[in-house]
């Protein structure tokens, strides 16, 4: 799966990162406690959150993660986009709500990763 099959599946706005779109996905992961991704997340390739601010662009960056999806229609605002884009991450929104995108994801094939715990 790659960025852009993620954007489809979503039907997620692309703020930012459009040269991703193409990269490949492996696996997902959702949460709004950045904590809790940095504890216990592992080898994942993009984080779906509601959270918004720069904590986000730098938990995804501390975990190699290449795209933030934005759930429930939130956005970043330009401070975010420019910390993203300067780190090489996609970012997108969409309307749907946490469990709904994740269970969008899975239906279509996309997993989690291994966890620490």
């Amino acid at each position: 799966m790659t960025v852009n099959d993620i954007k489809n599946i979503l039907d997620c706005e692309l703020i930012s990162g459009e040269g991703y779109l193409q990269l490949e996905v492996l696996t997902a992961c959702g949460s709004d406690m950045m904590s809790d991704v940095l504890a216990y997340v592992k080898d994942q390739s993009i984080l779906l959150t509601g959270l918004v601010n720069c904590q986000v662009i730098r938990t995804a960056e501390m975990m190699d993660m290449i795209c933030v999806v934005f759930v429930r229609g939130k956005k970043p605002d330009e401070d975010m986009i420019q910390l993203a884009e300067s780190r090489g991450i996609a970012l997108m929104s969409t309307s749907h709500r946490m469990f709904t995108a994740c269970g969008l994801l899975w239906e279509n094939g996309l997993r989690g990763g291994n966890s620490l715990s």
